[in-house]
């Protein structure tokens, strides 16, 4: 799982960072407005940590910049304020949970959990990628009306590729996605995947939509 937690207190900041690696997620800290929103609207994050209060600006604003550039992701607001209009807000500007500091971790980190697995019903499930096809909801692959069959890992990548079409995705991304916690990232099986996925649904067609981008990782699209 990759977390972006947007929160200027640094204790706090670094408690959260230290607390999520020590589960096995990948936290990226960032401690102002400006530097929130460029991170959420250019890394691919299954959850994202927005304190109230922000330089630069508010996580209430910066929770509605990123609902209305399109940015589906799960967002936790963190807050020292208590008040029920507070927590209103923070949902009608599309915040998806809300925790009043001071919290516990381990409440935190089940918050931060449920919300990853909602992650895949914010997204449509039909998706169209030049001739290629696929329902996520009902896990079928077509190419120009051709019916494709995947594997469980082969649809896992496909997946993440049609949800995040023309945006270039790193290993570490791609494995935190296919792949559970106790894939070994050093094991070579990323190139294999993506051979076999590429087989499939390349091979034989145009426009290709699989490229491999040396030393930064994969972009999906014509």
């Amino acid at each position: 799982m990759r977390v972006l937690i947007v929160e200027d207190d640094p204790e706090l900041a670094a408690l959260l960072r230290d607390g999520l690696r020590a589960q096995r997620i990948d936290p990226t800290l960032t401690t102002a407005y400006g530097e929130g929103l460029a991170q959420a609207t250019s890394g691919d994050y299954d959850v994202i940590v927005l304190d109230v209060r922000l330089p630069g600006g508010s996580g209430y604003d910066l929770c509605a910049k990123l609902r209305h550039q399109g940015v589906t992701t799960p967002v936790l607001m963190l807050t020292a304020l208590d008040a029920v209009d507070d927590r209103v807000r923070g949902l009608e500007v599309g915040a998806d949970d809300y925790l009043t500091k001071p919290f516990a971790f381990r409440e935190l980190l089940a918050r931060l959990k449920a919300l990853a697995r909602r992650r895949p019903a914010l997204a449509p499930a039909r998706h169209r990628v030049a001739d290629l096809e696929v329902d996520l909801a009902a896990r079928e692959v077509r190419r120009s009306g051709r019916p494709i069959t995947l594997t469980a890992k082969e649809f896992a990548l496909l997946e993440l590729f049609v949800l995040h079409p023309g945006r270039v995705l790193d290993r570490a991304t791609i494995t935190a996605h296919v792949w559970d916690d106790n894939h070994d990232p050093f094991v070579n099986l990323l190139e294999v995947l993506v051979r076999r996925l590429r087989r499939k649904i390349d091979d034989g067609f145009e426009p290709k939509l699989i490229t491999t981008l040396r030393g930064a990782g994969y972009r999906f699209g014509p």
